[in-house]
């Protein structure tokens, strides 16, 4: 397998992650993902600081360059290598391969499903914190959307700003340059999974109205564009990921170039196809991860679920059980006039982990 191309944009998303950010979330399905500290309206880094940020990230000379000119935008960078990762942890929480950062440098290289999934993740990440960037004030050469009849000024006065999809995607389009490699297979696979990213963000976009009159009447109406959560956007993605489609080359003799192309199925018309603008696409079969690899740490240790993971987490290896006991708030009841009291309770839990 030849090595992939130049980090894009899986590459850079995964890569610009300071390492003091970089340690593995251990999800379990159950908890309130907080918002980052950087996703508020706070005004972005100036001078000096701006400029050392943009140094920091693992970028391109021509991306630092855009980086340095775009105030802002170092930390709505680190905010969306944030915001993918936590994504693809808590999506494949249950799965052998988990969004490990161990092995991710080996995995950018190969044309795995989970390479697939890391590029549009990352992709969309970018996009969707971009945009919302733009409607918290934190970047400086973008704003709220411009939805038809709805002024920035306007906007900011109602508390309806929305987030810049345009913008945002316009600028990703520019940030990541122009296509590459119309003759290299991994190169056009690469692009289309990052598009796919792109297109499942737009696809969440929805518009909200907010009514203005008296006493809450609806006389006056103000409607803005408004991203749906990042979780959907996970989850959609997580289905193109489960019907995701192996695809090889084949030249198109009109346009005298490759092209992705799906092999015929057992079920479906006697020729091959090429993929669909939402499928997500992959050229190798991926290995099981169940043992420690250059592409992940295995499943040995991983917490499971008896009924539902651990026969397939663990591989076939079996799973070790353990008590603990687990203390938690019960019997809680109001009191006058304005606190909950509660007693402390506790429990026996049993933890199933794989086997070595």
């Amino acid at each position: 397998m030849r090595p992939a191309p130049p980090p894009a944009l899986a590459a850079l998303l995964l890569l610009a992650l300071p390492a003091a950010h970089a340690a593995y979330f251990g999800l379990t399905g159950r908890e309130v993902l907080t918002p980052f500290p950087g996703l508020g309206t706070a005004a972005p880094a100036q001078g000096g600081a701006h400029l050392k940020q943009c140094d920091l990230l693992k970028l391109s000379r021509r991306q630092k360059q855009l980086c340095r000119r775009e105030p802002g935008l170092a930390e709505t960078l680190r905010d969306a290598a944030h915001l993918s990762l936590l994504e693809c942890q808590f999506q494949f929480r249950h799965e052998r391969w988990n969004c490990s950062l161990e092995g991710r440098t080996g995995l950018l290289k190969r044309g795995f499903k989970e390479t697939a999934f890391l590029y549009a993740v990352s992709a969309a990440a970018l996009t969707h914190t971009l945009a919302r960037a733009c409607s918290a004030g934190r970047m400086e050469r973008c704003t709220c959307d411009d939805s038809p009849g709805l002024e920035s000024r306007q906007a900011w006065q109602w508390g309806v700003c929305g987030d810049n999809l345009k913008y945002s995607t316009k600028f990703l389009s520019n940030f990541l340059g122009p296509k590459r490699g119309s003759k290299d297979l991994r190169a056009r696979a690469d692009a289309h999974n990052t598009n796919v990213g792109i297109k499942a963000v737009k696809s969440g976009l929805r518009t909200t109205c907010k009514c203005h009159g008296v006493s809450g009447s609806c006389a006056v109406r103000t409607c803005w564009k408004q991203l749906s959560p990042f979780r959907e956007t996970g989850q959609a993605l997580k289905l193109r990921y489960d019907s995701a489609v192996k695809v090889s080359s084949a030249t198109n003799e009109a346009l005298g170039r490759l092209e992705l192309w799906a092999p015929a199925r057992l079920d479906g018309p006697a020729k091959g196809l090429a993929p669909r603008p939402g499928d997500l696409v992959y050229m190798e079969d991926s290995p099981s991860f169940c043992r420690p690899s250059k592409y992940s740490p295995g499943t040995a240790g991983r917490v499971c679920s008896r009924e539902a993971s651990c026969s397939s987490l663990c591989c076939g290896r079996g799973y070790d059980t353990q008590s603990r006991l687990v203390a938690f708030s019960c019997h809680c009841q109001v009191q006058w006039c304005c606190y909950v009291e509660c007693q402390q309770c506790v429990q026996e839990e049993l933890l199933y982990t794989c086997k070595p």
